[in-house]
């Protein structure tokens, strides 16, 4: 666990504005739709921090600040993977490859998408839709 969260001045130092701009519409849907603990740590390999977004011991997905970059983590299980592969056509062509060549580990597909910009938003809020149903009540 960090210390000290990083600050909006230092993530925008970090990924530029066009990846923190993607972090910032990730961050609000998430927020918007669920009710998720926020776990902040050292990013390790992945980037400079990592923002955990869990709930009961499931994971939502992890995003990884990073040189002007966004990589975002979400790991498929087996219902999340028959869930997409029905749905496969809302997504771009470049999601599908990327789903189709991402490896099958025993406890899941590991999505670790890289984002420079907004253009994939969309299909990262369809995919944690996958992952999980909103579960906060709208006002």
């Amino acid at each position: 666990m960090l210390e000290r969260i990083p600050t909006q001045e230092e993530l925008i130092s970090i990924m530029g504005m066009t990846a923190f701009q993607a972090w910032q519409e990730i961050n609000g849907f998430i927020q918007e739709n669920y009710v998720m603990d926020m776990l902040w740590d050292k990013g390790g390999k992945e980037g400079h921090f990592e923002l955990k977004y869990r709930r009961g011991g499931k994971t939502l997905c992890t995003l990884y600040p990073r040189d002007n970059a966004l990589r975002v983590l979400i790991i498929y299980g087996r219902q999340e993977r028959k869930k997409f592969e029905t749905a496969r056509t809302d997504y771009t062509a470049f999601i599908n490859d990327f789903y189709d060549n991402t490896h099958q580990y025993h406890d899941g597909k590991w999505m670790f998408i890289d984002l420079t910009n907004s253009a994939l938003v969309e299909d990262i809020k369809k995919l944690l839709l996958i992952k999980r149903k909103p579960n906060k009540k709208k006002s």
